[in-house]
């Protein structure tokens, strides 16, 4: 029994693949040519000319995700705008239970009068913000189905 698995001898390496592509074709292509198959390889985002041309050649769908810079700095900016609304509205019910409880009910409600005031604006600038976002989505990211 030893000698048999002494017999057997290890193949080293990489597994054999079950359908390897072994057929191999070659052609040239022109200066334009060559500037239009590379633009069209850039915009499909396959890391791999092979797979991009098979694809192409067997008409495979090649998905393809474009990320747009301005847009994506857009939400980041209006996701940290939202993070200072809403410390904003702690600070606003600290300043409340401060000013009760540290002035007079007269100089608490001239105080709260002008920060309803400030309130306002706030809110009035809120309403701008969602009018130009909604702006925005429909001028700049409208989605090709």
């Amino acid at each position: 029994m030893d000698e048999q698995e002494n017999n057997k001898q290890h193949k080293g390496g990489r597994n054999p693949k079950k359908n390897p592509s072994i057929h191999r074709y070659v052609f040239r292509l022109t200066d334009e040519e060559n500037a239009k198959f590379l633009s069209l390889y850039e915009a499909s985002g396959v890391d791999n000319k092979a797979h991009f041309i098979t694809s192409i050649l067997f008409e495979k769908q090649i998905k393809t995700v474009k990320i747009d810079m301005a847009a994506m700095d857009y939400y980041m900016r209006l996701t940290t705008l939202y993070g200072q609304f809403r410390a904003v509205g702690v600070n606003y019910n600290q300043i409340v239970k401060i000013l009760y409880r540290n002035f007079s009910e007269k100089k608490a409600a001239a105080y709260l009068f002008k920060l309803e005031k400030q309130t306002t604006e706030l809110a009035k600038l809120c309403h701008e913000i969602i009018k130009l976002t909604e702006e925005f989505e429909a001028k700049h990211l409208v989605k090709n189905e």
